[in-house]
């Protein structure tokens, strides 16, 4: 049988007295507070990297608007589930839709999916806000619609859809890069 000598010992037990001391300092210094200040810079610093990662998303055209909420023009909102009302730009197409988790409806997902062709794709940034406005026009197989898009920096978005009447739908959600969304799109409603 071998025996550890002294020295080896005491090293092995200097390694994990270390070890020890150094993990306990890494979680005093995690749990230290930061003061308001510092936490409202690292709020301003993530909303300015924010901006600029939007801007990418809203010029690319690869984004979808997941609505939590749908308005109606008279300010009557109803909770939906994002995953199937969604407003969907990918380059020049479109896709705009209405789903319930209640009942089928003509897309099989208890609404209706209007896909179609992107016109008139205007971006007007909002530096002061952090924020930006896009604007465009979508021809679809159920008719032609103008989209007002309001993206915020904490990736909020508020989208209004009107038409030939003057009926309005307000999307109130999330905005989501194209390839991270999980949305579900029904059949075309023809």
């Amino acid at each position: 049988m071998k025996t550890i000598n002294k020295n080896t010992g005491n090293l092995f037990l200097l390694t994990a007295l270390l070890l020890i001391s150094v993990t306990g300092y890494s979680q005093d210094f995690g749990n230290e507070k930061l003061s308001r200040k510092e936490k409202k810079q690292l709020r301003e610093a993530e909303l300015n990297a924010n901006y600029n990662l939007l801007n990418d998303l809203v010029t690319s055209r690869s984004f979808v608007v997941e609505a939590d909420f749908l308005e109606n023009k008279y300010g009557e909102k109803v909770p939906v589930s994002s995953s199937i009302n969604f407003i969907m730009v990918n380059a020049d197409e479109g896709v705009l839709q209405t789903g319930s988790n209640f009942r089928i409806g003509y897309n099989g997902v208890g609404g209706v999916t209007a896909e179609g062709t992107i016109g008139d794709y205007q971006v007007v940034k909002n530096p002061k806000n952090l924020s930006y406005n896009v604007k465009f026009h979508i021809v679809t197989n159920l008719g032609s619609y103008d989209i007002f898009l309001t993206v915020f920096s904490d990736f909020r978005a508020r989208a209004t859809i009107s038409g030939v009447t003057s009926a309005k739908l307000t999307y109130t959600g999330r905005f989501e890069d194209l390839s991270r969304s999980k949305v579900y799109k029904g059949m075309r409603t023809i």
